[in-house]
């Protein structure tokens, strides 16, 4: 007979050390990439050929050698095995970092910079994941794997300061070198090996469903949303050092006002996550928070020679900002169809890359050219113009994605399986690949009857 599957049961001690262990490589890697993010531009300001137009570049330039680079490093690791790639795309960004760690013009800090964005093994390492659990704990993996992510940013936003005080910004590109290392060694050494590796539509990108993609205007809004989030983050960052520093704190310290305003931002959107979701007030939630980048970015436009002000309203600047990365992801896995997702995030990824690379091009030849308050006054109309389109959005579906294994099901009795599916309170879509072995579903977790469900699987595995 074989074996029941159970929706309700907790991961393996294998899946564990898999998610967990993937999550710190994921997590060593950006955490090395944003360390730089609020330094950069003050150390850049020091080395030869440097101008604000390629301190700039310095800052964003791996996001355009990501976005180039990541998903054909996803479709190599299913032809060549996803450890394999992840290790070279470590090598490649080790490598990269000792580039601009030993350069002393700023074009080797730009080429250490692009070399450092090659290395792209997010796609690896989210297919690696989805070798490595059931499909009933796929969709808990990758959300682990997301809040490291957003952990690592924060650490990394408050420790760069810190580090480049006692260190030097090549100190930390040497370190980041270490910690790509040490990341190796996990691979190699902690991660486990899949038994298979095949495609998940859920967790990569499937080249025949970019089409999909490109032609579904809810998915480009949030794409586009995701573009404009991370062009302003990343041109903000290109002045927001030096103008902290002008107003009278040293850069050792700039710690001191990352710490509280990221910690103090992050707890007060949770009440606003849970009206979003639970309450089940997204749009309005979300185009609120777009607006809250609006206004940050005018009053920091005025007021950023003044120190108190410039504070006050970069917090603001992150409230806006932590809630918007936050539920864009969601927004993403609620809109797109369940076996459509791998392929939307990965486009998804791409424009926020490119995002990135644009904001650093942008703010450094606005900086250089007009001045601080240019940037944030751009930052300000380009956030305006996220707002006019989001309001277009339609109310998202509160559904959440939910895999089952078709292990048991003879693809003869599909019609019949899926309709006694979509028959249980909660299920409101049903796609089969048994290819995949994988049914995809999406299910309002409110009102799914998981006993039902779990009912009809052990009566089908029993069969």
């Amino acid at each position: 007979m074989a074996q029941i599957q159970d929706i309700t049961s907790p991961m393996t001690q294998l899946e564990r050390r898999a998610t967990f262990s993937l999550a710190s490589i994921y997590a060593l890697r950006m955490l090395g990439l944003f360390m730089i993010l609020p330094v950069l531009s003050l150390f850049a300001e020091q080395i030869e050929g440097s101008t604000p137009l390629l301190i700039g570049l310095a800052i964003s330039i791996y996001g355009l050698s990501q976005a180039l680079l990541q998903i054909p490093f996803g479709l190599l690791s299913d032809r060549f095995g996803r450890k394999k790639i992840i290790i070279i795309g470590l090598i490649l960004f080790s490598s990269g970092s000792l580039i601009a760690a030993t350069s002393t013009t700023i074009y080797g800090v730009l080429l250490g910079r692009a070399l450092q964005g090659s290395g792209a093994i997010a796609a690896a390492i989210m297919a690696l994941v989805a070798d490595l659990t059931q499909e009933v704990h796929r969709t808990k993996a990758m959300a682990t794997i997301g809040a490291s992510i957003g952990i690592s940013f924060g650490i990394a936003i408050t420790l760069g300061p810190v580090l480049a005080g006692y260190i030097g910004v090549q100190g930390i590109f040497y370190l980041t070198a270490i910690l790509a290392i040490i990341a190796i060694f996990v691979v190699i050494f902690i991660v486990p090996n899949p038994q298979q590796s095949i495609v998940h539509r859920d967790a990569e990108l499937v080249p025949a469903q970019i089409s999909q993609v490109l032609k579904n205007p809810d998915l480009l809004r949030l794409n586009y949303g995701i573009f404009i989030l991370h062009l302003i983050l990343t041109a903000s960052f290109v002045v927001l050092p030096l103008l902290i520093r002008d107003a009278g704190l040293a850069a050792e310290n700039h710690w001191q006002i990352y710490l509280p305003v990221l910690v103090t931002s992050m707890a007060v959107i949770i009440p606003f996550i849970i009206l979003a979701e639970k309450k089940r007030q997204m749009k309005k939630v979300f185009i609120g928070a777009i607006i809250t980048l609006v206004i940050a970015n005018i009053s920091l436009s005025q007021l950023h020679n003044d120190l108190i002000a410039l504070t006050s309203f970069l917090w603001l600047f992150f409230c806006g900002f932590n809630l918007l990365e936050a539920t864009l992801p969601s927004l993403i896995s609620k809109t797109a169809p369940a076996d459509l997702k791998g392929t939307a995030m990965g486009a998804y990824s791409s424009s926020q890359f490119m995002g990135a690379f644009l904001g650093g091009v942008l703010g450094g030849w606005l900086y250089g050219d007009y001045g601080a308050q240019a940037v944030f006054l751009c930052s300000a109309i380009a956030a305006a113009s996220w707002v006019l389109i989001a309001l277009f959005m339609r109310t998202p579906r509160y559904l959440a994605n939910l895999l089952i294994s078709l292990e048991t099901i003879k693809e003869n009795k599909a019609d019949t399986f899926s309709e006694q599916l979509l028959a249980i309170d909660g299920i409101a879509e049903v796609r089969l690949h048994f290819e995949e072995k994988t049914a995809y579903l999406k299910v309002d977790n409110q009102l799914l009857d998981k006993q039902q469900l779990q009912e009809l699987l052990s009566d089908w595995s029993k069969a």
